[in-house]
C-alpha cells in the first residue's frame, strides 16, 4: 500500500513538473510549431511549411545576415556564404520553430531549433550572422553575444574580414 501511495506522488510530481515546463513553453506570446524549411531566402529567412497550417516566411529571431544581392543591387561579402550555410543546415528537414509573436515585412520572427540545435545561435557561432543586440532579450541575449565573440575570436566566416560592415548599416547607406 505505501509503495502505491508513493508512487501515486511521484506520478502527480511528474505530472506537475511537466505542466510547469510547458507552460514557461508558452509564455508570452511565443508558440511551437513543427515544419519543413522549404525555401531559404538568404542567410537569415526561410520558409516554413507547418505540419498542420499554412505556409510562411520566417525571419530568425536576434541575428542578422550580411545582406545577399538583391533587385539588381550588389550584396555584402559572405552574404551568399550565410545563404548557402543556412540551406546546408535546415532546407527540407523537418524544426520546430518558436513564433516569438511578433512579425516584420510580412515575416513571422522565429527561432528554429532542429534537434533541440537552435539554428539563429548556430548561424552566429559559426560566423554568418551578427548577434542583432538591437533586438534581442534574455534568454537568448547571452548566448547569441557570447557566439559571436566566439566567432570573432576564432575569426569564422565574416570575422575572416578585419572590419565587416553589419547589414543593418549597409541597408541604411544603400536606401
Amino acid at each position: 500500500m505505501f509503495k502505491l501511495r508513493c508512487c501515486k506522488k511521484i506520478i502527480f510530481a511528474v505530472f506537475l513538473l511537466s505542466l510547469c515546463i510547458s507552460s514557461q513553453l508558452f509564455a508570452g506570446d511565443s508558440k511551437i510549431i513543427r515544419g519543413a524549411v522549404t525555401n531559404v531566402s538568404d542567410g537569415d529567412t526561410v520558409v516554413i511549411r507547418p505540419f498542420t497550417g499554412n505556409l510562411f516566411k520566417c525571419r530568425l529571431y536576434g541575428i542578422d545576415a550580411p545582406e545577399v544581392p538583391h533587385e539588381g543591387e550588389a550584396g555584402q561579402p559572405h552574404g551568399l556564404a550565410a545563404d548557402r550555410e543556412l540551406r546546408n543546415l535546415v532546407l527540407n528537414t523537418t524544426v520546430d520553430v518558436i513564433l516569438m509573436g511578433d512579425s516584420s515585412y510580412d515575416r513571422e520572427i522565429c527561432v528554429i531549433k532542429k534537434m533541440g540545435v537552435d539554428i539563429n545561435r548556430e548561424m552566429v557561432k559559426r560566423g554568418y550572422a551578427w548577434a542583432y543586440r538591437q533586438h534581442l532579450e534574455r534568454p537568448y541575449s547571452s548566448k547569441y553575444i557570447e557566439a559571436e565573440e566566439e566567432a570573432r575570436k576564432m575569426r569564422r566566416g565574416l570575422w575572416q574580414q578585419t572590419n565587416p560592415t553589419p547589414p543593418w548599416k549597409f541597408r541604411k547607406r544603400h536606401k
